[in-house]
């Protein structure tokens, strides 16, 4: 993925037409790409992004961006608990654009350029719905909304296809976007900007790694009822009689969970918080990173990849999934399994 891509540069020439933005973010993965659309030229000459309160992630992420130094005219301030609304023909950038207050706003504000900032595999979803009929609401894949909910978010993809049929709505992401759906996007006026973590990779390494040769991504999906949990653990605990494991918390697993992973022989529990991209770029080419389907096994690879790491996607086994687990879901799940496909710029 190419930070230079054409993509960018169309960007920088959109932020310099509008002069600043906000950005409201409500994870660690949405605080770091919004820095990096702000370092890509995507955000303006002055920008703020404001983190959600209450959120300890999103505290232990602010204190290492700030930590290592951000592009002058950024500034990420302290976390506030609602959302700032931005002004009237200045930018904004959301990462979640499946929140019903981001889609509120979306019906009441008037945003110059809209940036969507990554979300996970949310942002890949967001993009199949957008490209979908005019009317699609915009809704998570496990939601079951009812008839309130379901007009906001049919009323929020009509303003966003709207702004981008106007050229005002960029999708800023360092997945790979298939091919086809990445077409479709750019057909429908948006503008499509992929990255590959310039500003993170520009910083000078001020941390060691973990020593233990394997690491291991902690998952969401026991907490949320996807996988079994007593699959998951035997899984973990074969991996630790095998050799040290160094375990790095996903922001949403349960705390009982943890306690439980810390109880097992050969596994350390790493304090989590700042996202894994942060953690673990100072890897080296004797260790490896194991993780279920995540979208940080794309970013992983494409920070570490040419470090000699091998960041591997763990296939989850058929027995493991529950019955909450659509066919639907594990699909998209495990869309990024494997290497990327799709365009990168």
């Amino acid at each position: 993925m190419n930070g230079s891509s054409p993509g960018v540069e169309d960007g920088r020439d959109h932020a310099r037409e509008q002069g600043s933005a906000v950005a409201w973010v409500e994870s660690p993965l949405q605080m770091l790409c919004a820095v990096e659309a702000y370092h890509a030229g995507l955000l303006g000459a002055h920008a703020r992004v404001v983190p959600r309160a209450k959120l300890r992630p999103l505290v232990v992420t602010r204190r290492e961006v700030i930590r290592l130094g951000l592009p002058a005219g950024l500034e990420v301030t302290t976390p506030e608990p609602e959302m700032p609304r931005p002004r009237r023909g200045a930018g904004w950038a959301v990462g979640d654009a499946f929140s019903g207050k981001v889609q509120a706003a979306l019906l009441t504000a008037l945003p110059g350029r809209i940036v969507i900032v990554d979300d996970g595999l949310a942002t890949i979803r967001l993009l199949e719905l957008l490209t979908g009929r005019p009317w699609t609401p915009l809704l998570r894949a496990r939601a079951t909304p009812g008839l309130l909910r379901t007009a906001l978010g049919a009323a929020a993809g009509l303003r966003l296809r709207a702004a981008a049929r106007s050229g005002r709505l960029s999708i800023f992401t360092a997945l790979p976007v298939p091919a086809e759906l990445a077409q479709a996007v750019r057909d429908r006026g948006a503008e499509l900007v992929t990255h590959d973590f310039g500003w993170l990779r520009s910083q000078p390494m001020r941390k060691p790694g973990p020593e233990e040769r394997t690491v291991v991504l902690g998952t969401s999906l026991v907490r949320n009822g996807l996988i079994h949990r007593d699959r998951y653990f035997t899984w973990l605990a074969g991996l630790g009689s095998a050799g040290p494991v160094a375990y790095f918390p996903h922001r949403r697993e349960d705390p009982h969970d943890l306690a439980r992973v810390g109880e097992q022989p050969g596994i350390t529990v790493y304090d989590g918080g700042a996202p894994a991209e942060m953690t673990l770029r100072g890897l080296g080419a004797q260790q490896r990173v194991l993780s279920l389907p995540s979208t940080a096994v794309t970013s992983l690879r494409v920070l570490l990849s040419a470090r000699g790491v091998v960041v591997e996607t763990v296939d989850v086994p058929d027995e493991w999934w529950t019955a909450q687990a659509a066919p639907a879901l594990r699909s998209h799940l495990s869309m990024f399994a494997h290497h990327d496909t799709g365009v990168t710029g």
